[in-house]
């Protein structure tokens, strides 16, 4: 009964354009909500006609607004989400930085060190704690499940294969690297500080497997603008509800679809 309420999925997550605020190395969090800048729309432009050929099943989107603008670019250019209506979720959102929002992020290292902690570890007033931010992608990833269960029976049979029938081969710089042999993709749009915290849980609490070759200190790195994680998930349904029975990470952090502008430039 258990392998057929098994299947397997592509999750991947993309963080937004550039801001002007992330042009000025001022952080944003939840309480500044800007637009891309024209770099930005840029990038958003440029990840949309990377990534235009993968028909995502569903998008997820952080509801602020650098997010939502960096999604409708991504499925504007999309040959086949035309019609694909995102999902705006607020588990999504970036962490909040608490009074250091809309301030340089030098003083929030500031801020840091007259606590005597590190900048990654420490928690402005007000501010989320990385456990909460943590605590906020595991609830989105229960939605995920819950939602793509319910969802099993227009999905097709092509969902119901595990991790182990699809092919682990190393990335080879296309878009479409780790989806061979899998027909359900999700897209999730959000942000650098929320992404690190998402990707370092699903190594290291999930036990996903790492890419061939992969560094550590290149997959824990900051997420650029627009860059581009991929996992491969494979959920099964318990009579606890749907539970994650293997995972892979096929790439982190890609940027190549940056390259051009950065010659334009």
């Amino acid at each position: 009964m258990a392998g057929c309420m098994m299947f397997t999925f592509s999750l991947t997550l993309i963080r937004h354009g550039e801001t002007e605020y992330n042009r000025d190395k001022l952080l944003q969090g939840q309480g500044v909500d800007t637009p891309l800048s024209g770099t930005g729309a840029q990038q958003g432009q440029a990840v949309g006609q990377y990534l235009q050929d993968i028909p995502f099943s569903s998008v997820y989107v952080s509801n602020l607004q650098r997010a939502v603008q960096t999604a409708e670019l991504i499925l504007r250019n999309n040959t086949h989400c035309s019609d694909t209506k995102m999902i705006l979720e607020p588990l999504l959102r970036e962490r909040s930085f608490g009074i250091a929002e809309g301030r340089p992020k030098d003083c929030l290292k500031n801020m840091a060190n007259a606590a005597g902690q590190s900048c990654r570890d420490y928690t402005p007033p007000g501010g989320e704690t990385l456990d909460q931010v943590k605590i906020r992608f595991k609830k989105f990833l229960s939605v995920l499940f819950n939602q793509l269960l319910e969802a099993r029976d227009t999905l097709g049979p092509e969902a119901a294969l595990t991790l182990k029938d699809t092919l682990d081969s190393a990335p080879c710089g296309f878009a479409s690297d780790g989806l061979e042999g899998v027909s359900v993709h999700v897209l999730v749009v959000s942000h650098g500080g929320y992404l690190r915290v998402a990707t370092r849980h699903m190594i290291e609490d999930l036990n996903c497997s790492l890419p061939k070759g992969a560094k550590m200190s290149q997959i824990f790195s900051p997420c650029p603008n627009t860059g581009i994680t991929r996992f491969i998930l494979t959920i099964e349904s318990s009579e606890s509800g749907p539970v994650l029975s293997a995972a892979r990470c096929v790439f982190v952090n890609r940027q190549d679809h940056l390259q051009n502008l950065e010659t334009a430039e």
